[in-house]
Parts: C-alpha cells; sequence; structure tokens
C-alpha cells in the first residue's frame, strides 16, 4: 500500500482537524470531570453509613428503616457508577464524530484557502517561453498570496523583457554578420564574371576582403566581450581608475589629434575592486565612443573622483545633439541613433559592453545630454572592500 501524497492541502487539514480534535477532546474531559465531582457527595453518605456503628443505628433507627436505607444508597450508587460509564461511551462517540466531522470541515477550509494556490500553479504552468505575455492577475483579498502572484507578475514581465532581448539580440547579431558575408560573396561573384579581371582587380579585392574580415573580427570580439561581461566575474582584483583613464587616453592620442580634439583630464586616483580586464574595457569604450561620436575641434573630459558613494568615472564629451527620450536606447546592443559613412567598425556594442560590465561590478550608471550637444555619462562603483587582516 501506498502513502498518500503529502499535499499542502493534506497537512493543513491534519493540522486543523488534529487543533479541532485536541480542543474536543479537552471539552469532554472537562465535561466527565465536573460529572464526577457533582456525584462525589453521594459516595461520601453511602460510606459515612456503611461505617456508621450498629448500635447508634440501632437507637435512631429501627433495623427494617436502616437496611432500607442502604439499600437505597447502594442502589444510588450503582445508578451512578452505569451513568459514570454510559458518559464514558457517549462522550467516546461524540469524540468520534467530532474527528469526522473536523477532518471534512478542515479538508473543505483547507481548499478554500488553497485554491488560489491552484490557480496560480494553473497559470503558471501555462505560461511558457511563448506565453509570457500572460499575467497572473489575481483578485482577492491583499494577503500573502495575492503578493505571491504579484511577484510572479513581475518576474514574467522581466523573463519576457529578457526573452525579447535575446531575440532581438540574436536577430541583429545575424544581421551584422550576414551583412559582411553577403558583400563578400557579391564582390567575388562579380570579379569572377568579370573576364577582363586583372592581378590588380585581385588585388583590389583581396583587400577589401580582409578589411571585411577585420569587421567580422572586431563584431565577434565585441559580441565575446558582452557575453563574459553578462556572465558576472570570476575573480576580483583591486585597481585604479586613474591609472586606466591615463593609460587609454594616451593610447587614442592619434585619433584624438585627427579630430582636432581638446581633452581635459582630472584623473585622482580612485580605487576599487574588480576585474581590470573588464575595468579596461568599460573605460575604453567610454573613451573610443567620446571619440568616434565627437566633432571636429570638439572637446573631452575624462575625471576619476571618490566620494562616499564610491569610486566615479565620469566622461564628457561633444557631439551631436541627443533627446532625452533616446539615452536609454544608446545602452541597448546594435542601436544606433545615426551611422558616420566613415564609421565602418561601429556595430552598436560599446555602450551596451559598458553596462554590462557596470552590472557585473554592482555599479551604477547615469548618462546625461548636454544642452549644446554630446553626453555626460558617469558609472559609479560601489565602495572597495579592505582586504582582511591575517590573525597572527
Amino acid at each position: 500500500m501506498r502513502l498518500p501524497r503529502r499535499t499542502a492541502r493534506l497537512r493543513l487539514t491534519v493540522m486543523y482537524s488534529s487543533t479541532f480534535l485536541a480542543c474536543s477532546a479537552a471539552v469532554l474531559a472537562l465535561a466527565y470531570l465536573l460529572f464526577g465531582q457533582a456525584t462525589r457527595p453521594v459516595a461520601r453518605v453511602s460510606q459515612g453509613v456503611h461505617h456508621t456503628g450498629p448500635g447508634i443505628a440501632g437507637s435512631q433507627l429501627s433495623t427494617a428503616a436502616e437496611q432500607a436505607t442502604k439499600e437505597l444508597i447502594n442502589a444510588g450508587i450503582t445508578q451512578i457508577a452505569f451513568d459514570r460509564q454510559v458518559l464514558l461511551i457517549a462522550l467516546a462517540i461524540a469524540l468520534g464524530i467530532f474527528a469526522v466531522v473536523a477532518t471534512v470541515i478542515g479538508w473543505l477550509l483547507a481548499g478554500r484557502v488553497l485554491n488560489p494556490l491552484s490557480t496560480i500553479t494553473a497559470a503558471a504552468r501555462r505560461i511558457s517561453a511563448s506565453s509570457l505575455h500572460e499575467r497572473l492577475a489575481l483578485h482577492g483579498p491583499d494577503d500573502e498570496l495575492k503578493e505571491l502572484a504579484d511577484t510572479l507578475d513581475g518576474l514574467f514581465g522581466r523573463l519576457q523583457a529578457s526573452f525579447d532581448a535575446q531575440r532581438r539580440f540574436a536577430a541583429n547579431a545575424s544581421h551584422e554578420l550576414r551583412t559582411p558575408l553577403t558583400r563578400e560573396r557579391t564582390l567575388l561573384q562579380v570579379t569572377l564574371a568579370d573576364p577582363d579581371a586583372t592581378i590588380g582587380t585581385w588585388q583590389a579585392v583581396s583587400r577589401e576582403l580582409l578589411a571585411s574580415n577585420t569587421e567580422q573580427e572586431h563584431l565577434i570580439e565585441a559580441l565575446l566581450t558582452l557575453a563574459s561581461s553578462e556572465a558576472g566575474l570570476d575573480e576580483r582584483e583591486p585597481t585604479d581608475l586613474a591609472a586606466i583613464a591615463g593609460t587609454l587616453l594616451a593610447a587614442a592620442r592619434p585619433a584624438i589629434s585627427h579630430l582636432g580634439l581638446h581633452v581635459h583630464a582630472d584623473l585622482e586616483p580612485a580605487a576599487i575592486t574588480g576585474d581590470p580586464l573588464m575595468i579596461q574595457q568599460l573605460a575604453g569604450n567610454l573613451i573610443d565612443n567620446a571619440i568616434r561620436h565627437n566633432v571636429p575641434g570638439g572637446d573631452i573630459q575624462v575625471t576619476t573622483t571618490t566620494g562616499n558613494a564610491g569610486a566615479v568615472l565620469t566622461v564628457t564629451s561633444s557631439g551631436p545633439v541627443i533627446q532625452a527620450a533616446d539615452v536609454d536606447r544608446l545602452f541597448q546592443p546594435f542601436r544606433r541613433l545615426r551611422q558616420r559613412p566613415a564609421d565602418r567598425n561601429g556595430h552598436g556594442l560599446g555602450l551596451s559592453i559598458v553596462r554590462a560590465i557596470a552590472i557585473a561590478h554592482a555599479a551604477t550608471i547615469t548618462a546625461q545630454p548636454r544642452p549644446g550637444g554630446g553626453l555626460t555619462i558617469d558609472v559609479t562603483f560601489p565602495p572597495s572592500t579592505p582586504p582582511e587582516t591575517e590573525r597572527p
């Protein structure tokens, strides 16, 4: 024989019925004790008569009257004992009936209490990756079950947003990878179909293919960086934002000089704990974004500070005017507000990588468009935890 499944309804039924049965047993036991207390004086009178000496009894009552009194008291005691036995049997039967009634009532009450939970379970099973737009929308009092349903609705909303972002990312990545492949295939087909193609023509095609291959390589590296950033951190090391930003600005001098940009750097020591390579990619993408989307003769300001909230990296740059409603789009993969003709290596992944690295380091990002054009981006890292001192 298999035991019944220990469901929540069964456990609640056992708990309800046990509590009700214990209270009923206590009430019946109290009734039985009160009955015993009420009949105890009769037993005491009987014991007193039986222990009364014969001389005293003979002086007060005749022998026949004394015998009749004893028989009457004995009959009363016998009746009391019988009534007590009958009461005990009746109480046992009543307790059994109470047990059955308590079980039925407990089962019904448990089902009524758990009915919203059954609705939540059925709806959660029905909702899948293809129907994440559905919601539980549980109606009723604002209790724990309603709070659970609202929490699940929020979870389904976040899952839907994550799935939608994943689909968009896959579609955009496929498009970005397919475009250079299509261009390469078209270039080769046109060259092969040209009967007058010379060595110089094939050399030009080779250079075009190499440039396209470099573009695909940059895209794949950006995708791998984004994926590794979203996976989180494996190790954390102390590093300095000022040193990283200074090294990156020195490496970007050729591009800065080419556009005639004016750079102002205010780099104060800003210690953080994290992945140095990821931090370098974050700062590098911010500086590269400030250079790539700037205007000739524009300005770039890079500052590092440390405050109560933690270390802050700020990159401010001039550039085209950006609407406040378009700022969030800049941090989504493959989203570009505008594409410059000479900007072939831009895939719209720079700021999305910055956001992924910031999330991995529990940092916060704030971006504000400048009134005259350009953008100010602040990345605030949490305070660095000091290393544990070794005990002697």
